[in-house]
């Protein structure tokens, strides 16, 4: 049978395996006493057998029986079963019984070969953890019998002490191998791979262990992480076919916490180059988050808008979309798309003409409305000493763009609004009449000590009428925020029921990760971005993911 025989019938299984039970970890159990689930160690056992030169390693530091004592809705038992239905095994009877708290699965190369005129074959690795190793070899016996019986031809060899089984019936690019080495069950998608395994164990000075920049990394991670990812960020570019011309950061690590409400994804960006501190770090939401309305979808806080270019995290997402797209197009630039029209259609440089001079807090929101395609926006800072100069140039290229600056009072407030006035004739041959028209292309008025601006008139009379319902009392917001440590340099916060359309226009794999994804995705309420603290050498950050309980 062609399935059980080829490479993805276990490896990649596996793998997929890995991201689910990953994602069914928080998404099914994180309501039910997630105190209770939590790993006893945050590293990888398993990275002794793989090299230091690997892209990728992923681990899974939990038991996926653990989880599953979680899972009254059966789903995770339901997905180990259909993982392994084709391969004949029964996970309760075969697995069970010898599976311990970890599974290690590693792309150890690009290419096994190492030999670029028959093309790229990446080694992949997997190791599950063991205490029993009668009853894992057993199981390495009974899942070869069986591919035997399918019409594979086995062979065995004796290395470095350890017997590797494997199928020589497939081309070695596209087999399947096994052994039981040092507490742990491990296949591979080539016997070689093995082989490097095992020299990696007996050679310590060539396992990810000896990595000064994976001991680094590993340092870092929060005490009872559920799931752990390291990855050479230049390899992984280069197996990816991205483009990373001199990367700031060459590794990161990312760590999977719960907490009640939802899941903290951690991670550490590591560099050995001397990076400029960014902006000052802040102990609590900036004040500007009361001037927005409760209905916004997406939001922007932080302090030092002019400070935005330099610092590791602004070196960081340049060297991110500069691997994605080779030219520089910026997914967060995507999503603010009013913001990008703003400055293509009224000639603001928003770097020049407003970041520059945004030295307090700041704020922005889109606020998406019901059968409008486009969100309105709403931009709030402190009114420092250079915001006053900052307001009038702004004026002053919106009436050189041919606007009218005039000053309106809106429900006793006084609102400067950008104009565009245009007339209509009306029809009568002999006594015609014109009416003028004023379209709103911007407002801004001033409230306490902050400036606010926004895309026309509705949006601003929201703020000003409905101060009770202001955002910084969205109790989702206070939740998610709750689980960001402090002191941090803002957040960058999405109501996924609000902002879903938006942000799958802007990024369309995104409709594709939530095929695979769907359970997560249905269950997503927020996703909360922050970066807090980038300590000599490291770059620290995380998201968290909010769901519905």
């Amino acid at each position: 049978m062609t399935t059980q025989r080829s490479l993805s019938g276990f490896v990649i299984a596996g793998a997929i395996a890995l991201i689910v039970a990953a994602i069914a970890s928080f998404y099914w159990f994180f309501a039910k006493s997630p105190a209770n689930l939590v790993a006893s160690t945050s590293q990888s056992s398993a990275a002794v057998f793989v090299s230091k030169l690997a892209p990728v390693t992923v681990s899974l530091l939990v038991n996926p029986d653990r989880l599953e004592s979680f899972d009254s809705s059966g789903e995770l038992s339901k997905l180990k079963n259909s993982l392994l239905t084709k391969s004949g095994i029964d996970y309760k009877q075969d697995i069970q019984p010898w599976l311990k708290d970890e599974i290690t699965l590693a792309v150890t190369t690009l290419d096994i070969d190492r030999d670029p005129d028959n093309g790229k074959q990446p080694g992949y690795l997997m190791a599950l953890a063991t205490d029993k190793p009668t009853k894992s070899q057993e199981f390495l016996q009974l899942l070869f019998s069986k591919r035997v019986l399918a019409g594979a031809n086995l062979e065995t060899e004796e290395y470095e002490g350890a017997k590797i089984i494997y199928d020589s019936s497939l081309p070695e690019s596209d087999s399947l191998a096994g052994a039981v080495v040092d507490g742990f069950v491990l296949f591979a998608n080539n016997p070689k791979v093995l082989r490097d395994a095992i020299n990696n164990v007996q050679a310590p000075d060539l396992n990810l262990l000896s990595s000064p920049q994976y001991q680094k990394a590993t340092q870092q991670l929060p005490k009872g992480s559920l799931a752990a990812a390291f990855l050479n960020l230049p390899l992984v570019a280069q197996w990816q076919g991205l483009n990373l011309p001199e990367p700031t950061y060459d590794s990161e690590i990312v760590a999977l916490t719960l907490n009640s409400k939802g899941i903290l994804a951690e991670t550490n960006f590591l560099t050995n180059l001397e990076i400029e501190p960014t902006s000052s770090q802040l102990t609590k939401p900036v004040g500007a988050l009361q001037y927005l309305p409760a209905s916004a979808g997406l939001v922007i806080s932080g302090s030092h808008l002019d400070n935005l270019g330099n610092g590791g995290l602004a070196k960081l997402w340049t060297q991110a979309k500069t691997a994605i797209s080779g030219s520089g197009t910026d997914i967060i630039a995507r999503l603010v798309q009013p913001l990008a029209d703003v400055q293509n259609q009224q000639g603001i440089d928003l770097k020049q003409d407003v970041f520059n001079w945004v030295q307090g807090e700041y704020a922005l929101a889109l606020v998406p409305r019901v059968g409008q395609a486009n969100p309105d926006w709403i931009f709030v800072t402190e009114k420092l000493e250079s915001v006053p100069e900052g307001i009038a140039r702004l004026d002053a290229i919106a009436s050189s763009q041919g606007f009218s600056i005039n000053t309106i009072t809106l429900d006793k407030q006084k609102v400067s609004a950008w104009t565009e006035l245009t007339t209509a004739k009306t029809d009568s041959k002999n006594n015609p009449s014109f009416t003028v028209e004023a379209k709103v292309k911007g407002v801004h008025t001033t409230l306490g000590n902050y400036e606010i601006f926004a895309s026309d008139l509705a949006t601003i009379y929201e703020v000003v009428n409905n101060k009770d319902k202001s955002f910084i009392n969205n109790r989702n917001f206070q939740d998610s925020i709750a689980a960001i440590p402090q002191p941090n340099q803002g957040y960058i916060y999405v109501d996924w029921t609000k902002s879903q359309n938006l942000v799958e226009q802007q990024i369309p794999i995104l409709k594709l990760i939530e095929v695979v994804g769907k359970p997560f995705f249905e269950n997503l309420r927020s996703l909360t971005f922050s970066s807090y603290g980038d300590e000599a050498g490291t770059l620290k950050g995380g998201v968290f993911l909010q769901l519905t309980r």
